[in-house]
């Protein structure tokens, strides 16, 4: 095995590890802390499964907390990451080396994701709630407007590349550093991290290990930030982690593909409710704010 894939398998063991300590420290401090009822878990199979097949899991399961009301808005971009990195950990010991990649390309895309989440969970801990909102009603609009672009065939199905030279070698690193800190906000990274290495002239499968390889170092690396803050809903996260991680063996081993078309139509449809009821909680806590601060004055 090549040195920086064995690299790689070191330091995403060693966030693991981190990850699992991290989350013992916070059980320790949480009021909240409770088993995960059989709704949460059902959540993280669902997501997880179809995360698996490449549609990704924070948007649907942003759209699925805000249409139950399961997690205050506030928490969510934290609750996603702390649920979902045991099923982005599984995710990447299959595919990192089902799919061979430039192992330079992939090492260095994954840290350049985690180095970003670090400091993007760190900002995003501190966010009010209404900025937490905005960003998140945003995120799935464009999450929206991925998919149906991707389903119209309006975006690059890619080209035959394995891996990325030059400037683009070094655009795809800088690009997800970026992705990774968006990832603190909620905002998912498999789709403009597959458009982004399509637009560069990868092979649409080249994606799969260096998305997923991202996250499964980037997610725990966020969460510990998480875990500090303790700004995440507790029984949530536990459902999303162990519904996801059976969702994920499910699709990677007895499933393996879908027709995925009609499938994102509905996640669009989902998504854009979401998206909408987000934004006008953010204008309902906006006027709430100021009619408070205006019977101050």
């Amino acid at each position: 095995m090549n040195n920086a894939l064995i690299g790689l398998y070191v330091a995403l063991g060693l966030a693991g590890i981190a990850f699992v300590i991290g989350a013992i420290r916070a059980a320790r401090h949480r009021k909240d802390r409770r088993w995960p009822t059989p709704v949460e878990m059902v959540v993280g199979f669902v997501t997880d499964f179809f995360d698996t097949l490449g549609i990704g899991s924070f948007a649907p399961t942003t759209a699925i907390f805000k249409l139950r009301r399961m997690v205050p808005d506030e928490l969510i971009p934290g609750t996603l990451n702390v649920g979902h990195t045991p099923a982005a950990i599984t995710e990447s010991l299959i595919f990192v080396t089902a799919i061979l990649v430039d192992p330079m390309l992939l090492v260095s895309a994954v840290v350049s994701s985690a180095v970003g989440a670090w400091l993007g969970a760190g900002i995003v801990a501190r966010l009010p709630r209404r900025a937490i909102q905005i960003t998140m009603g945003i995120a799935l609009l464009i999450a929206g407007t991925v998919f149906t672009a991707i389903n119209l065939g309006a975006l690059p199905g890619g080209g035959t590349a394995m891996t990325l030279v030059g400037w683009k070698f070094g655009l795809a690193v800088a690009i997800n550093f970026v992705l990774g800190a968006l990832m603190s906000a909620g905002i998912g990274l498999y789709a403009p991290c597959m458009i982004t290495l399509a637009l560069l002239g990868m092979h649409p499968i080249a994606a799969f290990p260096i998305m997923m390889g991202a996250c499964a170092l980037l997610q725990p690396v966020a969460s510990l930030r998480f875990f500090q803050t303790g700004a995440f809903a507790w029984g949530p996260s536990l459902g999303l982690a162990f519904g996801g991680v059976i969702g994920v063996l499910v699709a990677a081993y007895i499933v393996k593909s879908l027709p995925l078309i009609a499938l994102r139509w509905l996640v669009i449809v989902v998504i854009a409710y979401a998206a909408f009821a987000m934004l006008r909680s953010a204008a309902r806590d906006g006027a709430v704010s100021a009619a408070s601060t205006a019977a101050v004055e």
